[in-house]
């Protein structure tokens, strides 16, 4: 089974990320992979793992009933998936994203000063979330 889990590691906002400080996502209608993602992290630091706001996300898009949970999880993490590097929470709406010594996530808005302790604390593991276009050859 693969996993998309972090342990004692900060994802920072991307490099190319548009805004300058943690926004929320626009909540309209039809839930985004963003707002799902932001609902289920800033309502409830450190409860959830990256595998399952990730599995979460998946099942939501896919209205998977919860008669089919157990099959449908290991279907979905028997090959890999993106992690949260990839989530628009990073990578659009200026995010950093940490995963504590268990695993689980909070986030904390750029610009902020929690988010700055975390992106230079040398005891965690700094990752950058992906950008969103690619950098043009040279």
């Amino acid at each position: 089974m693969h996993s998309t889990n972090y342990y004692d590691t900060f994802i920072e906002a991307a490099d190319d990320c548009p805004v300058g400080e943690g926004v929320a996502p626009p909540q309209r209608g039809e839930k985004t992979v963003a707002s799902v993602h932001y609902d289920m992290i800033a309502n409830n630091p450190y409860r959830y793992t990256s595998d399952e706001v990730i599995f979460e996300t998946y099942r939501h898009r896919n209205r998977i009933s919860e008669g089919d949970l157990r099959a449908e999880k290991a279907r979905f993490f028997s090959k890999g998936q993106a992690c949260l590097r990839s989530s628009p929470l990073a990578k659009r709406y200026g995010w950093g994203i940490h995963h504590d010594s268990e695993g689980k996530v909070a986030i904390y808005p750029l610009g902020s000063d929690e988010y700055a302790a975390h992106a230079n604390d040398s005891a965690l593991k700094h990752l950058k979330a992906m950008r969103s276009r690619r950098e043009a050859a040279r």
